[in-house]
C-alpha cells in the first residue's frame, strides 16, 4: 500500500508536466500547425508508392510525347522535359528528403553527443582536445564544409549525407558539453560519484539522458536546415544524381526551362519551403515546451 502511494506521488509531477506540455502545444497554433504538417509529410513519405499517380516516372520511364506540359487534371504539377509527372516526383522526393535528413542528423548525434558529454564531464586535456577540434570544424560555414567534403567523396546522395554529418556534429558537441558542465555539479551526479559509480556509467546513464531535451529541440530545427543543405548539394551536382526525384536536383534541372515551364521549378521549391518552415516552427515550439526557462506565462 505504501509502495503504491509513494509511486503515485512520484508520478504526479510527471503527469502535471505532461498535461502542461499538451496545454502549451494546444495554445501555440503555429507549433500545432507545424506538427500537423510534419506528420503529414511523414505520412506522404511512407505511402508515396501508393499515392503517386505515376510511380514509374520516378525512375527511368520517360514519355517524350508529354514533355513540358502545364499543370492539368492529368498532371497536377505538369511534366518535365522527359514527360515525367512532377507531382509523382515531388511526392517521392518527400521520402528521399526526410530519409536523408534523418540519417544525416542521426549520424551527427552519434558523433556529437558522446564527444560533448565526455568533454564536459571529464574536462582537462581531453576537453581541450575535443573542443579545439570542434572549433576547427566550426570555423567553416557548414554548407561550405559540406560542399568541400562531398566534392572529395564524390557526387552521390550517400556521400552527401556523410558530408553533412561531418560538418554538423560540432554543434551538438558544443551544446551537450555546456549541458554536461552544468549537470556534473548536480547532487545526483555527485551522489553517483560518491558511491563509486564509474565515469563511463555516469556519462551514459546520468549525463547524456539529461541532455536530451535541448538536443531534441536542436535536432528538430536542424532537420529543416539539413533538408535545405541536401537540396543545395544536389542542386550543385554533389548530391542526388539523375533520375533520382530529389527536390534540389529537380530545381537544378529545371533552370534551362524556367522561362517556358515555370511549374517545373516552382513546385519542388514550394515543397522545400514548406518542409523547412514546418521543421523550424516545430523546433521553436518544442523549445518552449521542453525548456521551462523559455515558457511564456
Amino acid at each position: 500500500m505504501l509502495t503504491k502511494l509513494f509511486s503515485s506521488k512520484l508520478m504526479e509531477p510527471k503527469l502535471k508536466e505532461a498535461k502542461f506540455s499538451l496545454f502549451l502545444l494546444n495554445r501555440n497554433k503555429l507549433t500545432k500547425i507545424s506538427l500537423i504538417i510534419v506528420l503529414l509529410l511523414i505520412l506522404i513519405a511512407v505511402i508515396s508508392p501508393w499515392i503517386a499517380p505515376y510511380p514509374g516516372h520516378t525512375d527511368l520511364e520517360v514519355n517524350p510525347q508529354d514533355k513540358l506540359l502545364p499543370p492539368s487534371s492529368q498532371y497536377f504539377f505538369g511534366t518535365d522535359e522527359l514527360g515525367r509527372d512532377i507531382f509523382s516526383r515531388v511526392i517521392f522526393g518527400t521520402r528521399i528528403s526526410l530519409n536523408t535528413a534523418l540519417v544525416a542528423v542521426i549520424l551527427s548525434l552519434i558523433i556529437g553527443i558522446p564527444l560533448g558529454a565526455v568533454a564536459g564531464t571529464i574536462g582537462g586535456k581531453i576537453d581541450e582536445l575535443i573542443m579545439r577540434i570542434t572549433d576547427i570544424f566550426l570555423s567553416f560555414p557548414p554548407l561550405l564544409l559540406a560542399i568541400a567534403i562531398a566534392a572529395v567523396l564524390g557526387p552521390s546522395l550517400q556521400n552527401a549525407m556523410i558530408a553533412i554529418a561531418i560538418s554538423w556534429w560540432p554543434w551538438y558537441t558544443r551544446l551537450v558539453r555546456g549541458q554536461a558542465i552544468s549537470l556534473k555539479e548536480r547532487q545526483f551526479v555527485k551522489a553517483a560519484e560518491a558511491i563509486g559509480t564509474s565515469q563511463n556509467k555516469i556519462i551514459f546513464k546520468h549525463i547524456i539522458p539529461n541532455c536530451i531535451s535541448p538536443v531534441i529541440v536542436q535536432a528538430s530545427m536542424d532537420m529543416g536546415g539539413v533538408i535545405l543543405t541536401i537540396s543545395s548539394l544536389s542542386f550543385l551536382g554533389l548530391g542526388a544524381q539523375a533520375p533520382t526525384p530529389e527536390w534540389g536536383l529537380m530545381i537544378s534541372t529545371s533552370r534551362n526551362f524556367f522561362l517556358n515551364a515555370w511549374w517545373y521549378s516552382i513546385f519542388p521549391g514550394i515543397a522545400i519551403f514548406i518542409t523547412v518552415l514546418a521543421f523550424n516552427l516545430l523546433g521553436d515550439g518544442l523549445r518552449e515546451i521542453l525548456d521551462p526557462k523559455t515558457r511564456k506565462n
